[in-house]
């Protein structure tokens, strides 16, 4: 099995080589990338307390990236969900049998930023939530698209925003997005934390993830920051 994200070394070897499967990938992940619609059921500001979102799609280098730059977001955890806990790390999940996506933990202020719109940010630039069990180069249950949801408002707003985007034609093809109720999120190894920081030269992130980054500052200008 061919795990295109570890390259330590012949990093332009590896630069080709990602270029290549990028290349190689179906129509479906070449979507243009555009600014969808804002759910039209969203929670309501609060004060009470910061709230905590869980979501899988792809790699989570580049999904904890992106919820990294939006404002109101507090910290981001990158780790796996919808396993065992004896499963939850790196080694096992990538065998793609352990029940686990490769997820983000997102703790959020939610009287600066809803539930929804971090659905809305997503969507629209996070990953392609019509290929199913993988994300560009990467293949395997592990690397498919959930919501994980913590609690009956999250899970309506999840469903209901699936359902808008369905009916609005927002993508060519199906969204194969799951959602389902958090079990539980298992953080992942400190090598896999801020990941896109950390290694900004990496092949994988300058190719695969430095591109969601800067969708997120093209099309959400007001939400977007430089970092945490």
């Amino acid at each position: 099995m061919i795990r295109p994200r570890v390259f330590r070394l012949f990093p332009f070897a590896a630069a080709l080589l990602l270029a290549g499967l990028a290349a190689c990938q179906p129509a479906a992940a070449a979507r243009e990338v555009v600014r969808l619609p804002a759910p039209a059921v969203d929670a309501a500001p609060s004060t009470a307390h910061d709230e905590v979102a869980v979501f899988a799609g792809g790699c989570f280098w580049g999904i904890e990236a992106v919820f990294e730059r939006v404002k109101g977001v507090r910290q981001v955890t990158a780790g796996y969900s919808g396993g065992a806990a004896g499963t939850a790390h790196y080694d096992a999940v990538s065998d793609g049998d352990t029940g686990h996506a490769e997820s983000v933990q997102v703790e959020f202020d939610p009287s600066r930023i809803s539930y929804g719109k971090l659905l809305q940010v997503f969507f629209s630039v996070a990953l392609n939530p019509t290929e199913l069990n993988r994300q560009g180069p990467d293949r395997g249950t592990q690397y498919r698209s959930v919501i994980f949801y913590g609690n009956d408002e999250q899970k309506k707003i999840a469903t209901d925003y699936i359902a808008q985007l369905t009916a609005a034609k927002a993508f060519a093809a199906p969204i194969v997005t799951q959602v389902v109720p958090l079990k539980a999120f298992y953080p992942a190894e400190a090598y896999h934390q801020h990941y896109y920081d950390q290694h900004p030269r990496n092949p994988y992130i300058v190719i695969n993830d430095a591109p969601k980054v800067a969708h997120l500052q093209r099309l959400f200008p007001e939400l977007y920051q430089a970092s945490l």
